[in-house]
């Protein structure tokens, strides 16, 4: 939303009497480290016992009220920023079921432990150079399809995805072909189907993708294609190791809606 962090404290529930506490430090540890990377402080924070292990932090931070972004302003004609690949739902799940390898563990846990940094700062560093950016939302548990619904109903528009250009993370598609999808996305796929006109075939394997359900998912960004291929420029110049594209375009027609 175009904010800076200050300061952090941790939230934990910690399930004493079924993990070793090196277990708590460990988490602890990987959260300072990323509360450090982006630029804020640790001050404390609260632990209570739990039967499962919930972690997360509550964060102070400014914004100027004229540069607060919301997903409330797309506008026709604004071209759609994507700034993570999608697919960890997917494959997590194919992770918990012994289906893929170490690899797979390495790759999504580097995409969700990439913070949206390094994209929110190139969005401001196209501000300040006068370029308008409309609307921002991240991409998390309603997946893809959910949070660009979100945007579109916000502002009153709709929008058009452009399926090929979307970037997703390898193997995902192989996974949903054998049937490894996450509850989660099959919500998600019964709640916004209607607003969605794409292949409608319950067997498409991308149409699955978009509701998948990210954790630590990319920024979706809308604004004038002249900013959108600024912000992407900037992103590069940062070395930003991740996959993401111009998936799409805000237009006029009816709230919310999606088509692809």
């Amino acid at each position: 939303m175009g904010g800076k962090p200050l300061l952090a404290m941790n939230i934990l529930a910690c399930p004493i009497k079924t993990m070793e506490a090196t277990v708590f430090r460990e988490v602890i540890r990987g959260g300072l480290s990323k509360v450090e990377e982006a630029g804020a402080l640790l001050v404390g924070g609260h632990s209570v016992e739990d039967d499962e292990l919930k972690y997360g932090l509550s964060i102070t931070g400014t914004v100027h009220p004229d540069r607060v972004l919301l997903n409330s302003g797309a506008k026709p004609g604004d071209r759609l920023l994507l700034t993570k690949p999608i697919g960890t739902g997917i494959l997590s799940t194919a992770l918990k079921g012994n289906l893929a390898d170490a690899s797979v563990e390495e790759l999504i846990t580097e995409v969700m432990a990439t913070l949206n940094k390094t994209a929110a700062d190139a969005v401001e560093a196209v501000r300040d150079k006068g370029l308008q950016v409309h609307a921002c939302t991240d991409v998390t548990g309603f997946g893809l399809l959910g949070h660009l619904h979100e945007m579109a109903a916000a502002s009153k528009v709709c929008a058009a995805l452009q399926l090929q250009n979307i970037p997703i993370l390898p193997g995902t598609i192989d996974f949903i072909n054998m049937g490894i999808i996450p509850e989660g996305a099959h919500a998600n796929r019964k709640f916004y189907k209607e607003f969605f006109t794409g292949t409608n075939s319950k067997d498409d394997a991308m149409d699955i993708a978009l509701v998948d359900p990210q954790t630590s998912g990319g920024l979706l960004i809308a604004a004038p294609a002249e900013s959108i291929e600024a912000i992407m420029q900037e992103m590069k110049k940062m070395n930003y190791s991740l996959d993401f594209a111009d998936i799409g375009e805000i237009r006029e027609g009816a709230s919310g809606m999606v088509t692809s």
